[in-house]
């Protein structure tokens, strides 16, 4: 007996891997919130415990027991890979049967969603090929195959698996929609229309509270509720921007969702005239329809791939009319919805707004009760998450560049990472802005970092590093 008792024991202490996991995008739940106690400061000489090369791409590590996932683009192939999480090493990769890559944004990647497991099955999604899960093995369990999103910076909502089902948002230009598959076979559960919301990349969240789960999609104008059951409509919420980039999160009956574009503030409206006026004034060729070269220089003809929503070179009077909509509806906010609602709740539920100061792709976090955001440039804002009021707001972090990936809290900080690479730890619990730490990984990183039992692993563009005491 007492030699079982030993056994079990040392299994459990040199295993370290019995509690925690870091399931999806944001870890569990999509709360990005992390266990234990990570280091304060950190980099390529001090708290390094490994660093591996890994294909390019921008998902977050998936974190399950002892082993870790991830996708990317390697020799022209869309790969998910495995990795031990005690030194990094590489179990097994497989590469997606797509027939072609999709294209990205710039500075984007066609492996930009992140992996979702529930224990037993790991979720891969490209928007090149759709959907793939296997055992932790590598072994193919199953696949579904989906139409890649029409929209040219490509795919980036990641998949979550909740009620034995993966959720797939492909919010695009033309044809949007979400569908539910059944986790063990593939097998469409139920499938909702969104064809009225254009492009957008943001990642599904299950709002937890009173005893119920609400499916949460914001997009571009709205954000949503549906049942998990059915994917019925339970509500919807005016006031996003016109494309919609970060995760909404939640703390307890609170909900905070925030949205930013270009074009959505008051004084950086894009203002469209009517369809009539515009047409006569710039259709040279005098078809009914408007080329590239036809749009006048200027924020339109910066937007042209964005207006021509089918991708067909040409813009019609619907595709026009619906994006002069867009932007007249557009709105830069971040702001708490009240649980208990049902229809349009955009003027009962709403309990507090911001509208200042607000992140671009980078997703909020709450801790000690607050809700931290960061603005590109590095300015950064925390608010009481239950009245909106602003506990500080636009501090200098002094770690410049854009904020792509999305905070993560744990042990009473806040860690907040900079295109650059640069990660700032910052007080959770101060009512002024208190920086710990600023740790310089001189490297791009666009990936979420994933915190678990007081280890961070953070993905720059060529490397996955895990830093911990």
């Amino acid at each position: 007996m007492l030699l079982r008792h030993f056994l079990i024991s040392t299994l459990f202490i040199t295993s370290g891997f019995a509690e925690s996991n870091w399931p999806q995008f944001r870890g569990e739940g999509g709360l990005g919130l992390g266990t234990g106690k990570p280091p304060v400061e950190f980099g390529a000489e001090k708290n390094l415990r490994w660093q591996v090369e890994v294909p390019f791409g921008h998902s977050s590590p998936c974190i399950w027991q002892d082993k870790i996932s991830l996708t990317g683009l390697d020799g022209g192939k869309l790969v998910t890979i495995c990795l031990s999480r005690k030194d990094g090493h590489e179990l097994w990769r497989a590469a997606a049967p797509a027939e072609k890559v999709e294209g990205a944004h710039r500075i984007g990647s066609p492996a930009t969603p992140t992996c979702c497991t529930d224990g037993e099955r790991l979720i891969a999604y490209f928007g090149s090929y759709g959907v793939l899960a296997y055992d932790w093995n590598g072994k193919v369990l199953w696949q579904k195959p989906l139409p890649a999103p029409i929209v040219e910076f490509g795919t980036s909502a990641s998949p979550i698996i909740a009620d034995g089902k993966v959720i797939i948002v492909a919010d695009q230009d033309v044809g949007s929609y979400m569908i539910a598959l059944d986790v063990k076979t593939g097998e469409p559960v139920w499938r909702v229309d969104r064809s009225e919301f254009r492009r957008s990349f943001s990642t599904p969240f299950i709002w937890r509270h009173d005893g119920i789960e609400e499916l949460i999609v914001s997009g571009s104008l709205r954000t949503r509720s549906y049942d998990l059951k059915d994917g019925k409509l339970r509500w919807s919420a005016s006031g996003m921007a016109r494309v919609s980039n970060t995760s909404p999160i939640a703390v307890g009956d609170v909900l905070i969702v925030c949205g930013w574009n270009a074009g959505g503030d008051p004084d950086d409206r894009v203002e469209m005239e009517p369809h009539e006026a515009f047409l006569a004034a710039h259709d040279a060729d005098k078809n009914g329809l408007l080329s590239e070269k036809e749009f006048p220089e200027g924020p339109l003809r910066d937007r042209f791939t964005i207006i021509d929503a089918d991708k067909n070179g040409t813009v019609n009077q619907a595709e026009y009319d619906a994006m002069r909509d867009i932007f007249a509806k557009a709105a830069n906010q971040l702001f708490a919805i009240k649980a208990g609602g049902s229809g349009d709740i955009t003027d009962t539920h709403v309990i507090w707004r911001q509208t200042k100061q607000l992140p671009y792709v980078f997703s909020p976090v709450i801790a000690n009760g607050r809700v931290f955001t960061v603005k590109g440039g590095g300015l950064a804002s925390a608010y009481d998450a239950k009245s909106g009021s602003p506990i500080f707001q636009a501090e200098r972090l002094d770690a410049s560049g854009e904020y792509y990936a999305s905070a993560v809290t744990a042990d009473g900080r806040v860690y907040v990472t900079s295109q650059r690479g640069v990660i700032s730890v910052l007080d959770a619990s101060s009512d002024t802005l208190k920086v710990l730490a600023k740790n310089d990984l001189k490297a791009p990183v666009f990936a979420s970092p994933a915190i678990v039992d007081g280890v961070i692993y953070v993905r720059t563009n060529k490397h996955l590093c895990a830093f911990g005491h």
